[in-house]
């Protein structure tokens, strides 16, 4: 039975060879998946307070924008799950939109193996519109390693991106490393910092202010198995970052 569960990760690597939409899901994943027969319903919401304030080859600027994004994950195995993400932007200027749309299938280690370690891996795909992301079909390839000691706990996504149209489609896999570490400090609040970043192609980095780097002050609240509850305001370091955004995950299984 594990090399069939092996065999299924491996073949979600192979069978694809990946940008992320950018500031619509600010998120960092744990390697747990939901339940069979439970679905998750969640609607990521961010406000962009400083942000591009030009449009940059018929891309829009970000500046002083809501970004609404929902997103319906339902369990169909103990290890594999499906998500599926409705994108929109709410701003002045006509930037008031549906942005596009991706599907995320994911695997899953069981907890059955007692692995040290939580591991998955999703395979996100998509388009968005050439007016809010200049790569409009993306790839998105994201291993999930987590592990929680006590009540501190440690996630790290090493995401690979590959753009199949845009200005990226020829550059190959973008590293988009995103890091996530909490502290339990009651049963109910967890404090941390997220970490979001963009590098540039593998071993051909980009140079460092066209990279992203976001660092994110970030609380979790567990008041209720059923339900999810993430927000958190980040500042961008590079010019090529959005400088200041706040961001709430709030989510519902059923």
């Amino acid at each position: 039975m594990r090399k069939y569960y092996i065999t299924a990760i491996l073949a979600f690597i192979l069978a694809y060879n990946l940008k992320a939409q950018d500031n619509y899901e600010i998120q960092v994943y744990g390697a747990e998946t939901v339940d069979a027969g439970h679905t998750m319903l969640e609607l990521h919401s961010n406000y962009t307070f400083d942000g591009s304030k030009t449009t940059v080859d018929g891309v829009l600027p970000t500046n002083h924008v809501f970004h609404e994004t929902i997103e319906i994950t339902h369990g169909w195995l103990p290890w594999f799950e499906t998500g599926f993400y409705l994108f929109n932007t709410i701003g002045n200027d006509g930037r008031t939109a549906y942005v596009g749309s991706h599907i995320r299938p994911r695997v899953a280690i069981p907890e059955s193996w007692k692995w040290p370690v939580g591991l998955s891996l999703s395979v996100e795909f998509g388009f968005q519109k050439a007016q809010y992301s200049a790569n409009t079909s993306t790839l998105e390839i994201r291993p999930i390693i987590d592990k929680k000691w006590g009540g501190l706990y440690l996630a790290i996504n090493p995401t690979l991106d590959q753009s199949f149209k845009g200005p990226d489609q020829n550059r190959g896999l973008i590293f988009s490393p995103n890091v996530k570490g909490s502290y339990d400090v009651s049963k109910v609040v967890a404090l941390g910092l997220e970490y979001y970043g963009s590098t540039g192609p593998f071993f051909h980095y980009d140079p460092l202010q066209e990279q992203q780097h976001q660092l994110f002050v970030a609380t979790d609240l567990n008041f209720d198995p059923n339900w999810e509850f993430n927000a958190g305001y980040g500042r961008g370091f590079t010019n090529s970052t959005d400088r200041s955004i706040f961001k709430i995950i709030l989510g519902r299984r059923f």
